[in-house]
């Protein structure tokens, strides 16, 4: 993968869509290309075409883009460099809208749609990395409309509670929930969080007694904010934090983000912040972009969540 990118570095190597079609080869097929219907390697050129393969096997014929969420995009493969690269920087996201003057797309919904892809690859990094371990931290926070109550126990039903879990100077993990009790903390738990962490911490809500507990035992500890917000290195500061980033994200460049897509908004700022310091994110995203399956606009405006 490609050293540390900026955008000046963006435009210079990657200002042609034969530049980065190459550069997709090469993140996908690091020794020649490899037929996705039969697997075989033993492929040509079509003549005047350079960027369609024929596989001499079964005669298919395909491109890097074949079977990758960037299947059947019309947008030219710079706009998709230069959006890649500029949702992997905007430490606080960027709106649809913003990315559609700052690329001169045509359309909104083309903006918004291209924008959901790349978040759909990063979710798919997130879900190939290793539980997280270390020190851990588990809180939850509520997003959506105006609150009803203050606290845990005064009802919310017009707000998404998000559950989020880090570790401490490592990664971060945010998920949706149904229901916050400790049943859905509990699968969120096991989904995310190694068993061989050195501590988990959580705040004093009940719910996260039962949830934690049994799994982590002596590991699992509770800061009671009532009280004292630092207790030695027992505290919810980090993911406390996290959560003032994506909140920071939301009120200043999304604006408004619908219950449907959270999950998507929840992966990109997940994503972004545990590969903070990876020299070679703008690399990973592609690559990920590259190995996700196609998202069809029609699947990611349906009813139901795609």
């Amino acid at each position: 993968m490609t050293s540390i990118m900026n955008l000046t570095k963006i435009m210079e190597h990657y200002n042609t869509e034969d530049k980065c079609r190459a550069y997709l080869e090469e993140l996908r097929w690091p020794g020649g290309p490899v037929c996705p219907t039969c697997g075989a390697k033993d492929t040509m050129r079509l003549g005047g075409r350079e960027e369609v393969i024929r596989c001499k096997s079964c005669e298919r014929q395909f491109t890097v883009k074949a079977g990758s969420i960037f299947n059947d995009s019309h947008l030219p493969l710079t706009k998709w460099f230069l959006a890649t690269y500029i949702l992997c920087a905007s430490k606080k996201g960027v709106s649809a809208l913003q990315l559609q003057g700052m690329l001169g797309i045509g359309g909104y919904k083309t903006a918004w749609y291209l924008c959901h892809r790349i978040r759909e690859a990063m979710a798919r990094a997130n879900w190939g990395e290793p539980k997280l371990s270390g020190t851990i931290e588990l809180d939850d926070t509520w997003i959506g409309g105006k609150a009803l109550g203050m606290g845990h126990e005064h009802g919310r039903d017009n707000k998404t509670v998000v559950v989020g879990i880090t570790e401490r100077n490592g990664r971060l993990r945010m998920v949706v929930v149904p229901r916050l009790d400790s049943a859905e903390i509990a699968k969120a738990v096991r989904r995310y969080v190694s068993k061989d962490v050195e501590m988990i911490v959580s705040d004093e809500f009940a719910a996260y007694v039962p949830a934690v507990g049994p799994i982590f035992k002596k590991k699992y500890k509770r800061i009671k904010h009532a009280i004292t917000y630092v207790e030695g290195n027992v505290h919810t500061n980090s993911i406390e934090n996290r959560f003032s980033l994506l909140k920071r994200g939301i009120i200043g460049s999304w604006h408004k983000v619908s219950v449907k897509h959270l999950q998507r908004y929840l992966e990109e700022v997940s994503f972004r912040f545990s590969q903070r310091k990876n020299p070679a994110l703008f690399s990973l995203t592609l690559l990920n972009l590259l190995s996700t399956d196609p998202l069809t606009f029609k699947a990611l405006t349906r009813k139901r969540a795609a």
